[in-house]
């Protein structure tokens, strides 16, 4: 048995994993944002105390952020203010006697998409989440890809159009125009022309966050993940068309296979298979 922790903004998600199956899950709120480092580990403990049973044989977390996973030390955690430089690994493995990964979020996600997919079927299979913020994790040849420094995939962090991608390719762009995905998509259902072109421009962005993983990666398969993945039938097309607008290699696209997995359960799994 293996404990999955997947830590976002938000929510908290604890699962407990069985081969690849979920076989009991809690979510529970994010740390308050003005906790202190202690309070917040206080209650990740509590947590863990809540769920956790004599058969897990290791714990596996995903944070929003970069991550020594060497010696499981987080840095600059996203959306938790007093996590600066936390040796989660070591204060988690003191407490509970068993061994601790911690890994980038993203990352957590493309692991548990692979061992969904079974990676064996591609070389490289890149997960995208569409949430929050953006993230890309990359599986090659069955083994998650990191970098040197848990970098590698921070695609969202690239400049672009005067701010970043994740402005463009998350639920920051849907926010920033007064909505969220949900009520976009529901007035694009309705066909609001205003909504169908928003999310046109959406997959217009997109696809161009896509090209540089296809010249970066060259995946067989690509996975979007997050909340924003709903609604991925009002953006497939645009996406498309800006994709093969901008990435030349016909040939690779025709291959490349493009699948939704938005499910939270995803990560939680690929946190257990650290």
């Amino acid at each position: 048995m293996l404990l999955g922790i997947d830590i976002g903004g938000t929510t908290i998600s604890f699962g407990l994993v069985q081969g690849t199956e979920i076989v009991r899950q809690n979510r529970v709120p994010s740390f308050p944002k003005d906790a202190s480092l202690q309070e917040t580990l206080d209650y990740l403990i509590g947590k863990i105390e809540d769920i956790i049973t004599p058969e897990v044989s290791s714990i596996g977390v995903g944070v929003p952020t970069l991550v020594d996973v060497k010696n499981g030390i987080v840095f600059d955690a996203a959306n938790i203010k007093s996590w600066k430089r936390v040796p989660l690994k070591d204060i988690l493995e003191d407490r509970f006697k068993i061994p601790v990964n911690v890994n980038n979020d993203a990352n957590c996600y493309a692991l548990g998409a692979a061992a969904k997919l079974g990676a064996h079927d591609y070389e490289v299979v890149v997960g995208v989440t569409l949430g929050t913020g953006t993230g890309v994790g990359i599986i090659a040849n069955g083994k998650l890809f990191c970098g040197d420094n848990c970098g590698a995939g921070e695609i969202g962090s690239v400049p672009y159009n005067g701010k970043d991608f994740e402005s463009f390719c998350s639920k920051k762009f849907f926010e920033d125009r007064g909505l969220n995905p949900r009520e976009a998509s529901k007035a694009a259902d309705e066909g609001d022309p205003d909504a169908v072109a928003l999310f046109n421009e959406f997959g217009t962005h997109l696809g161009e966050l896509l090209s540089l993983v296809m010249y970066s990666y060259d995946p067989g398969c690509i996975v979007f993940g997050g909340g924003v993945a709903n609604t991925f039938k009002h953006f497939k097309n645009s996406l498309m068309l800006a994709l093969r607008k901008r990435y030349p290699y016909s040939h690779a696209l025709d291959r490349l296979e493009i699948k939704v997995m938005p499910s939270e359960d995803v990560a939680l799994l690929g946190a257990s298979l650290l």
